[in-house]
């Protein structure tokens, strides 16, 4: 059983960092220590407050009362998802733990994180506070994309410190190819650029549970619905995310009692949503295009 413990300990750590540098929408992870566990296991307490404004002054009364509220709202996590895998003992072996030790970095890499990733931009996008279709042909249109953006930000007084622009490469390289005073004034704006794959940039996706006939392989793919993002600009406020519950499950083929195999098992539980109040803060632009 030490063996076991052993390997936990050293495959644990190089699962976080591969999330860490493959994820795209990490960088909106809030603070844990401003979300407290709920009383459900799929639930979140996140603190709000609201206040009153300003009012007349009197020199005879002096102030007005005012009321300052702190109310905490309990969330319920839309995100949970697993898997289970089992790798024979011997054919373990026989390939100097490379069967193992492969499957739980590329499951991570090529199949959880791209799918958090998607799962949260298209929530991101259906909450938007601005949501608009633009068929992007060149730089010009990417840049004048991007300052219809800020300037609804501005005028919805977004903070400007903090934005970060989700984009494609695709568009962003046709920005880096203008090289001009304009391109590089409009992603001034933003505080952080995250160049995201088309693949995990749709307005709606659709997840596959694994188990239906037809969905067996899981995953998730483009909703019959769903348009190409363009981009995504986003204040990390406006954006409830925390993931709540992570665990890498190893099991050895000793404490294994289905099979002589290790066992490697995944499950992910979390939140994506927007504050009712700040979806001024997030603009969605895409491709109004009909996929084929």
């Amino acid at each position: 059983m030490a063996n076991s413990i052993a390997l936990f300990k050293q495959y644990v750590p190089v699962l976080d960092e591969i999330y860490k540098e493959a994820s795209k929408s990490a960088v909106l992870d809030g603070n844990a220590d401003l979300a407290r566990q709920g009383a459900n296991a799929d639930e979140l307490i996140i603190p709000k407050m609201s206040m009153d404004g300003l009012g007349d002054y009197s020199r005879n009364s002096g102030y007005v009362d005012g009321d300052v509220t702190l109310t905490n709202e309990t969330v319920k996590c839309n995100y949970d998802r697993g898997r289970m895998f089992t790798v024979d003992a011997l054919d373990d072996i026989e390939t100097a733990s490379i069967a193992f030790g492969r499957l739980a970095g590329e499951f991570i890499r090529t199949k959880v994180v791209p799918e958090l990733d998607a799962f949260r931009f298209s929530k991101y996008a259906a909450e938007a506070g601005t949501k608009h279709a633009a068929t992007l042909a060149d730089g010009e249109d990417v840049i004048a994309e991007l300052r219809n953006a800020v300037n609804t930000m501005d005028e919805d007084e977004v903070p400007a410190d903090g934005r970060i622009l989700f984009i494609t490469p695709t568009l962003y390289g046709m920005i880096q190819d203008l090289e001009t005073i304009k391109s590089r004034e409009v992603l001034s704006r933003f505080s952080q650029i995250v160049l995201v794959p088309g693949t995990r940039f749709y307005t709606a996706i659709s997840r596959k549970d694994g188990k239906t006939e037809g969905q067996t392989a899981g995953g998730y793919t483009r909703a019959e619905n769903g348009k190409q993002l363009n981009f995504l600009a986003i204040h990390p406020s406006a954006t409830i995310q925390y993931p709540k519950h992570t665990v890498n499950k190893v099991i050895s083929p000793e404490a294994n009692q289905t099979s002589d195999g290790w066992k490697f098992g995944y499950r992910t539980v979390g939140i994506a949503e927007v504050y009712e109040n700040k979806t001024a803060g997030i603009y969605s632009s895409y491709d109004n295009a009909s996929f084929t």
